[in-house]
């Protein structure tokens, strides 16, 4: 019984990192549509050391016309990682310094003529699927299944970092809970205290005011 159970546990286990390897070797471009007039912004939560890399493409049905955007990507402290302005396709990669949300804006304010929505097919690839598998294959020398299983370790290994900034994520939030139920706690006490001693007043003036009036 027992091994059973741990056979069924292990192929589980496989099944469940082949579906995650899958959905993130799946990952299909994002289609932006840009107002005229404002700006249209993705992010993304990613932690730190994690390799990105983005390519973006106007498309346009008027190949004579192809209307030009301007992208800027910012750390989540505000640091500009990348800008361009009037341009119609272009890249950008980086590794991120520390965790937090990521933002890409696009904009196409004030370089269309008679303008209307802009249509851009933004490919954001993070950690294993922003990897080079072609040029890691050519320097090792692998190929077919080697290949596919040094991207299953990749895909492990990322899953695993992931797993561990979730964990430190949640000790954080955890920290944060526990110390807004202190204060909160001791809120309460504080305004319990207040209560009683505005009532011990009160009841301390009515007595006064009774006896200067010689009703008690």
């Amino acid at each position: 019984m027992g091994l059973r159970y741990n056979v069924r546990r292990e192929v589980v286990a496989v099944l469940l990192t082949l579906w995650i390897w899958t959905d993130i070797q799946g990952g299909e471009a994002i289609w932006l549509t840009v107002p005229p007039t404002g700006t249209k912004c993705v992010s993304e939560e990613i932690h730190s050391n994690v390799v990105v890399l983005a390519d973006y493409v106007v498309v346009s049905d008027e190949h004579s016309r192809i209307p030009t955007i301007s992208v800027k990507v910012t750390s989540p402290y505000g640091n500009s990682l990348h800008h361009v302005e009037n341009v119609t396709h272009g890249q950008f990669a980086f590794t991120t310094q520390e965790a937090g949300n990521y933002l890409a804006c696009l904009w196409a304010e004030g370089h269309n003529q008679g303008g209307g929505e802009v249509s851009v097919n933004l490919d954001w690839k993070t950690g294993i699927a922003a990897k080079d598998w072609e040029s890691v294959a050519r320097k090792e020398k692998i190929e077919g299944i080697e290949l596919e299983l040094r991207k299953l370790e990749g895909a492990v290994e990322a899953i695993h970092e992931n797993l561990i900034y979730l964990k430190s994520r949640e000790a954080d939030m955890r920290i944060v809970s526990e110390t807004t139920n202190g204060r909160v706690a001791w809120f309460s006490f504080m305004s319990l205290g207040v209560c009683i001693g505005v009532s011990a007043l009160q009841v301390l003036y009515l007595k006064q005011f009774f006896q200067k009036k010689k009703l008690i």
